[in-house]
């Protein structure tokens, strides 16, 4: 190479040989576009696309899908006059076999940092990239300031982090999962009306009630993964048994909120996860 390669070319380079897909970035940090023959995928796409197809361009097509190891092509003169242009270097997560959780502000941090695995961490202008090893499907908006970066996704190349790669957790991929949607509350929308039984179990004790409300709240305390799914299955349980009669009050269903919200769980998330329980069971 000479002297005049660009930084960005040496970047990308580096992380070729490391097995790390990547592509250039143009200014304001997206792909390249197709060229004229590909727009609209009228080429048929690339083998590694959801469409498959015969493309064999030369140049810095499809966007993520673009992303390659082979420094032949990183290095032919489509790629290098790209890599002149470029402002940034980028890579396909999953086509390394990691997954990148973008965390885009303090309390999304804060909220990884009380319930996942420490994992090798990434410093971006807004919050933190946390990369784990592992491919899942990407999703944005998973949480508050969450995007899931893996397959058909890329990201920016911000450095090589700090901190042990460690494997994906059930917790992350949890996040992907997606519950019955959520029907916006009233303000009184936690309490549950009283059935037939006026606020009274017609075929529990009330000492049957708390010991249930005190193991809902043990299995949501004591979840070490998954943390949202198991919120809303403990609210799930919960309503299934008691939903019908009349004996929940807001003070149990403000027990199970405090200690969802100790885990992690946002005040919105709480409320749409009873919600989605409620819509579930119809009640």
């Amino acid at each position: 190479m000479s002297e005049k390669t660009p930084s960005t070319l040496h970047t990308a380079l580096s992380l070729a040989a490391s097995v790390v897909p990547v592509l250039p970035l143009r200014r304001g940090k997206v792909p390249f576009g197709n060229c004229p023959t590909c727009t609209g995928n009228a080429c048929g796409g690339r083998p590694n696309m959801k469409t498959p197809g015969p493309c064999q361009c030369p140049g810095v097509c499809h966007a993520w899908a673009a992303a390659t190891t082979d420094p032949a092509v990183l290095t032919s003169p489509a790629w290098t006059d790209a890599w002149r242009r470029a402002v940034a270097v980028a890579y396909h997560p999953g086509g390394a076999g990691l997954t990148v959780l973008d965390l885009d502000n303090a309390d999304a941090i804060s909220w990884a940092r009380q319930t996942l695995p420490a994992t090798r961490t990434v410093a971006t202008t807004r919050g933190e990239h946390w990369i784990y090893r592992g491919a899942m499907t990407s999703h944005n908006a998973v949480r508050p300031g969450v995007d899931i970066k893996s397959t058909m996704s890329y990201t920016r190349y911000l450095g090589p982090g700090t901190g042990r790669l460690v494997d994906l957790p059930d917790a992350v991929r949890a996040l992907a999962v997606k519950q019955p949607p959520a029907v916006r509350l009233a303000p009184r929308a936690i309490s549950v009306p009283a059935g037939s039984g006026g606020g009274r179990c017609p075929h529990r004790t009330p000492v049957f009630l708390e010991r249930g409300i005190a193991m809902a709240e043990q299995r949501i305390t004591a979840a070490r993964s998954a943390i949202h799914a198991t919120v809303y299955r403990t609210f799930l349980a919960v309503l299934s048994t008691h939903g019908r009669c009349g004996c929940l009050t807001d003070a149990h269903v403000a027990r199970l909120f405090t200690a969802a919200r100790a885990m992690g769980e946002s005040p919105r998330h709480c409320t749409d996860a009873w919600t989605n329980a409620l819509t579930t069971l119809g009640l």
